[in-house]
Parts: C-alpha cells; sequence; structure tokens
C-alpha cells in the first residue's frame, strides 16, 4: 500500500536558544489524502475562515479555540489519520563529541527514529517535509540517503521521493504543525516560564488545546498517537 507522510520540525536548529526540539510526522492512505485536505477545507469555512487560512500553533486565539478544538475532534474521529512525535527534552546537554556525531548527524537519526516505526517494507511511501530554510534541499538529499541505508531501499521501492512542500498549501502540514507546537508549548516550559509576562487569555487557550490533544488520545481507538521523549544526552 501506499502512503504519504507530512513532516514538520520545531526547534530544531542547534544554537537557536530554545531548550526542547521536536519532531513530528502525520501521514496518510495515498488514496485518502485529497479528501482529507478537502474536509480540513470544510472545516475552515464552516467556522468563516477562508480556505487557504493557515493552521498554526503559534496563530492560536481565545477567539478561535473552538475552531482549534474542532480540528483536534477531526483528527481523533478520522481512522485514515495517524501521528507520531519525537521529543528531545533538552538540546542543552546534548553531548555529540561523546558519540563523534555533529548536530547535523543527530538530527537524521532522530527524523530516522521517529519514521522507522511507520516505515514498512511490504509498503512504499511518499515523504513531504515543510520547507525552513535555505539547506533545506541538503537536508531532504541527506535524509533520503540515510532513510535509504538503513531500511536497505536503494532501488527506492519503499521511500518513493521525499520532497518539499509549503504548509499553507498543505493541510495535512498544518495539522503536524498544530500538534508538535502543542508538545513543544509542554516541553519548553512556557507555561510556567519565570520572568516573563505572559497572556492569560492565550496561555488558556494552549493550554486548553494540549489538554484536548492529551485526553483524546488516551481514549483513541483505531488510531496510531505516539509520543517518544528521547534522552538528551546525544545518542540515538
Amino acid at each position: 500500500m501506499e502512503y504519504n507522510i507530512y513532516c514538520d520540525e520545531s526547534c530544531h536548529l542547534e544554537n537557536d536558544k530554545q531548550k526542547a526540539m521536536v519532531l513530528g510526522a502525520m501521514w496518510c492512505s495515498f488514496g485518502s489524502a485529497k479528501k482529507i485536505f478537502q474536509e480540513v477545507r470544510d472545516i475552515k469555512k464552516e467556522f468563516g475562515l477562508a480556505q487557504n487560512f493557515e493552521i498554526k500553533w503559534n496563530k492560536i486565539s481565545q477567539g478561535k479555540v473552538d475552531f482549534y478544538l474542532r480540528l483536534v475532534e477531526y483528527f481523533f474521529s478520522n481512522e485514515a489519520l495517524h501521528f507520531r512525535t519525537l521529543v528531545v527534552p533538552d538540546k542543552s546537554i546534548l553531548n555529540h563529541d561523546a558519540y563523534n556525531q555533529s548536530h547535523d548527524e543527530f538530527y537524521y537519526k532522530m527524523y530516522f527514529d521517529m519514521l522507522k516505526i511507520i516505515l514498512s517494507p511490504q509498503d512504499s511511501y511518499n515523504i513531504y517535509l515543510d520547507i525552513k530554510d535555505t539547506q533545506s534541499q541538503y537536508k531532504i538529499e541527506r535524509l533520503k540517503k540515510y532513510l535509504q541505508s538503513t531500511h536497505y531501499d536503494y532501488d527506492n521501492r519503499i521511500i518513493q521521493k521525499i520532497q518539499h512542500i509549503r504548509s499553507h498549501e498543505v493541510e495535512i502540514v498544518q495539522l503536524t504543525d498544530l500538534f508538535i507546537g502543542a508538545f513543544s508549548y509542554l516541553h519548553r516550559g512556557l507555561r510556567y516560564k519565570q520572568g516573563k509576562r505572559r497572556n492569560y487569555k492565550t496561555d488558556t487557550t494552549e493550554v486548553w488545546l494540549f489538554n484536548a490533544i492529551f485526553n483524546f488520545a488516551q481514549r483513541a481507538e483505531n488510531k496510531y498517537f505516539s509520543i517518544v521523549a528521547k534522552s538528551s544526552r546525544g545518542r540515538c
């Protein structure tokens, strides 16, 4: 069977002054992707938003809380959609030298660790990553080589392609951003950060959304939803 995997990441750079690194992947069968795109656009329309409105964690607000809660409900009610996230809780204590690796190599190892449970040698996959920076194409080439070598997929049968897409054009990437944003929010300790003024109404909305995701995940059936917290010691 053929699947599409939509990936996103948060705070993955080595020196971005952010504590936690979060990778996320949402996937569905190739044949169900277009239907999901349209259903998410219909939800946007239901709440009076333009179809090209981009769903993002950093766009949540009290005025749109019902919209975002509806998206969370939609994900967990749709048996075709699945999600896996990998969290490195504290990048500041990574010790790459001890494992003879660069931060880039660690990054690819973490991507592999996230995707290895999703990939099956009996199926084929199209992997899509959100464009982040000028190094995006280089990252794709490195990631593809890494995944192919670890899966002995030298004829491109398992991993048919890895390519960049623009998140504002692809609804499933937007949903991935929403979910990894929730886990980044938690692991970066933003809700409880001392010495920084926060917007109470926005904070409350963020907490509601994270709790909604967590509560739905606790009772989800016929749904693959996985959260992996890695050691921050730098080893895969």
